[in-house]
């Protein structure tokens, strides 16, 4: 019977604002030296949330929680388009916001439900021949880029008081919820751009059981091994 190590599974982790995913995963590695870690689904620098920190033997089931269902809440300021579609961005048009209800923002966030044709933005790290688009961008190139299908299950604003609705979105992986915040600017008139996001789900998994990055490296390799959701479970 295959043995495992009990480093070998998932660390639930609450991002912070302003590191890479990469960071975190580079943070953990160095601090517990363990050689394989990796993560499941980007979350972009100014995102927070919960991040699915694999190890070990952990590393191989990758693909399969990255495919799980997200849940995202975050802000959306309208009146400002960035390149971007986030508050990263450069702003590249203003508009008067109109007035609107709480209704009417949901009976535009209505129209998005379903399936989805997203073109990715020009700002984002989808590769074109091997190169990041962003990396174009920052060059004044803009290139066609072929849309793909994701599916919106519900996107709906809780809160608006002018000029930021605040939502909650539930998606299929590689949907870009700024390009949601965009299109919806596009819709009422106004622009609109991605202020804040977090991620709140991903399949099962939840933020609240996750702990901050701070957290996590203030445990001993011992503490860190009880926070740790073992392979066979996640493999169910």
């Amino acid at each position: 019977m295959l043995q495992f190590d009990p480093l070998d599974g998932a660390l639930l982790v609450d991002k912070p604002v302003g590191c890479t995913s990469h960071d975190v995963v580079d943070r953990i590695r160095r601090k517990f030296g363990i050689k394989k870690v990796g993560h499941c689904g980007t979350l972009d620098p100014n995102a927070t949330g919960l991040l699915i920190i694999v190890l070990g033997r952990g590393t191989k089931l990758s693909e399969k929680l990255m495919s799980d269902d997200k849940v995202y809440e975050g802000d959306i300021k309208f009146g400002e388009t960035t390149d971007s579609y986030d508050a990263d961005g450069e702003v590249t048009a203003t508009a008067p916001v109109p007035p609107l209800t709480l209704e009417q923002l949901n009976d535009a966030t209505s129209t998005f439900i379903g399936d989805l044709q997203q073109i990715p933005p020009m700002v984002s790290a989808k590769k074109q021949g091997g190169v990041p688009l962003y990396k174009l961008a920052r060059k004044g190139v803009t290139v066609e880029r072929e849309p793909r299908l994701v599916h919106i299950y519900n996107f709906r604003c809780t809160e608006y008081h002018e000029p930021i609705g605040k939502f909650r979105v539930a998606c299929t992986k590689g949907t870009y919820v700024r390009s949601l915040a965009h299109d919806l600017g596009v819709k009422l008139g106004s622009g609109a751009h991605l202020a804040t996001l977090r991620r709140v789900t991903s399949g099962k998994w939840d933020v609240a059981d996750a702990l901050p990055l701070d957290a996590i490296l203030a445990l001993s390799l011992t503490e860190l091994e009880k926070r740790v959701i073992p392979f066979l479970q996640l493999a169910r």
